[in-house]
């Protein structure tokens, strides 16, 4: 069953947003991370150094493997950050910062 038939949820109109240049469809309220996840995105940083894969872990914005980069602004805690029409996330690599 759909979550938000069981939540009797009713979000306003769906808009997108973009990860990497790809389109992803968001709703009102839903954080870059909820966003991510809902299109099968898991990992969407890597670590500095060895680029391990990270995404969302803790969830409430604590351990900062979630950060990204969204409309240039890097290190943008991707669980915490409500997405907006238009939106640009992209991945980011390291400190998200030209090394």
């Amino acid at each position: 069953m759909n979550p938000l038939e069981l939540a009797r949820a009713e979000p306003g109109p769906g808009f997108t947003v973009t990860l990497d240049g790809r389109e992803i469809e968001a709703l009102p309220g839903q954080t870059v991370a909820a966003a991510l996840w809902t299109a099968g995105v898991t990992s969407w940083r890597g670590t500095r150094g060895e680029g391990r894969p990270r995404g969302l872990f803790c969830g409430i914005g604590v351990c900062f493997d979630c950060l990204v980069t969204v409309n240039d602004r890097p290190n943008q805690r991707a669980c915490l950050l409500p997405l907006r029409p238009g939106d640009r996330i992209r991945t980011q690599e390291g400190t998200g910062h030209d090394e």
